[in-house]
């Protein structure tokens, strides 16, 4: 006879209604939904206690500070990102080409999401202070996957780091003054197409 399949454990989150890891999640989920609907600023403890149905102090002991959810959001931001990238690569395809849809997968996740994807810039922590493993490893996924695809066209590992970070901050600049609306005063181009244009360019032999 087969033995029966135990429950998931219970009482480890507060209330005894989830354990740890569903309570994390359901405080990532709400405040993601916050800070989509009103920018980091619509996000306090109070509220988001307020939208789960709990008290501040539950948050506090289940998930951390308010710097802690912030970093969950933007662990799950990262993973969506990974997501996303990791969609537009084709194995068939030349390692510029591949290179041109990273860029255009970029453009168009932060253009469906700006407000969640702009927390992952906007909120700081104390210089001194170390990422959790967890957040590490997200951010991680996303530079590597670049990495990935830059290797056939820059073989020397130092010199690809610097190009991840190069192009990753042009991106990110052409992307944040996009959704802001700013780009439009230095040039009518479209992002995509400069984002192109800043990729090609630079991955010229």
């Amino acid at each position: 006879m087969a033995k029966a399949t135990k429950p998931a454990r219970r009482g480890t989150g507060p209330r005894g209604e989830h354990n740890r890891e569903e309570f994390a999640a359901l405080v990532t989920k709400a405040a993601e939904g916050l800070v989509r609907m009103e920018g980091l600023r619509g996000l306090g403890m109070r509220r988001l206690a307020s939208v789960i149905g709990y008290a501040p102090n539950s948050i506090y002991n289940g998930v951390g500070d308010l710097d802690a959810v912030v970093m969950r959001v933007n662990a799950r931001t990262l993973e969506r990102l990974h997501a996303a990238l990791t969609g537009a690569i084709r194995p068939d395809a030349a390692p510029r080409d591949n290179a041109l849809a990273v860029a255009d997968a970029y453009l168009a996740f932060v253009a469906s999401d700006p407000q969640v994807w702009s927390l992952v810039f906007e909120h700081s922590v104390a210089p001194d202070s170390a990422f959790p493993d967890w957040y590490a490893a997200a951010l991680a996924r996303a530079t590597d996957l670049v990495d990935g695809v830059l290797e056939p066209l820059i073989p020397d590992a130092g010199e690809r780091r610097q190009a991840v970070a190069t192009l990753w901050a042009g991106l990110h600049g052409l992307a944040s003054l996009s959704t802001s609306n700013k780009l439009a005063v230095l040039t009518p181009e479209p992002p995509r197409d400069l984002a192109r244009l800043l990729v090609g360019r630079f991955l010229r032999p």
